[in-house]
């Protein structure tokens, strides 16, 4: 799922839980719900699609103001795809054009109707439901800009450590950012750029000869860039093929996605 910006998640067989009071909810649609933890204003940004439609767009087209402490309740299909959340900050509109320091998605609030993703760095919750579970990550792939964390409402089986657990990173990336990765607005630090974003090194970026989990490996890149958001941020992916400590999975649930 967290491959890269472009990217998303093998598409399995659609199918749908019909057992149980939860089941018969997800039958309905499910509910993400943001949750704005921060001190700050977030807009949050929103893309997706969906198996039976790959124009969707989501409610509000994608964009929403959040004050702090405030709540957003989403409902989305249940064949959703690719979901993608993020936080955008410092935002303004400009000779009518909206505009962020992080997250950016064009001149618009809206990202979901103009089919836009945010623009790096940005922190990253994905979900794609029914396929034929639930597959969610948080990915740091393109870089970080505010803290993060995803979780489901509820828990089903036993699984195992990412059977149903939260994906987080709750450190504030941009106070430790090394400075090569830095992004800087107004002499301030408001975002840490992945290794691939700030050199476009097919390394760094698990591209060209580097492509596969054999090839693409941060032990044999030139600076560990992996351990910078890895040991800080443990669930959450680093780079393209941090699969298996970064890919959670689950089923019958809705989901939060909770800025700071």
């Amino acid at each position: 799922m967290a491959k890269s910006i472009e990217s998303m998640l093998e598409i399995l067989d659609f199918y749908l839980f019909n057992t149980g009071d939860i089941a018969s909810d997800r039958r309905s649609g499910t509910t993400v719900t943001l949750r704005n933890n921060c001190g700050y204003t977030v807009w949050a940004g929103m893309y997706a699609r969906t198996k039976s439609n790959p124009r969707y767009v989501p409610p509000s087209g994608g964009g929403w103001h959040m004050s702090p402490g405030q709540v957003v309740n989403i409902p989305v299909p249940n064949d959703l795809v690719a979901g993608r959340w993020w936080g955008r900050t410092g935002c303004r509109t400009t000779n009518g054009h909206f505009h962020c320091d992080t997250g950016d998605c064009g001149p618009w609030l809206d990202c979901g109707n103009h089919h836009s993703t945010g623009e790096p760095p940005a922190s990253l919750a994905e979900i794609t439901l029914n396929s034929p579970q639930d597959f969610y990550d948080l990915s740091l792939v393109d870089g970080f800009n505010i803290p993060l964390t995803l979780k489901p409402t509820s828990r089903y089986g036993g699984g195992n450590a990412y059977w149903c657990k939260e994906a987080y990173c709750r450190t504030d990336m941009n106070a430790i950012c090394p400075s090569e990765l830095q992004k800087v607005v107004n002499g301030r630090v408001v975002g840490c750029k992945s290794a691939c974003v700030a050199f476009h090194r097919d390394e760094y970026c698990c591209a060209g000869a580097h492509n596969r989990p054999q090839t693409c490996n941060p032990a044999t890149w030139p600076k560990d860039y992996h351990a910078v958001f890895k040991n800080p941020c443990p669930t959450a992916y680093s780079y393209a093929y941090d699969d298996h400590t970064s890919t959670f999975t689950c089923q019958n649930t809705n989901y939060d996605v909770i800025f700071c």
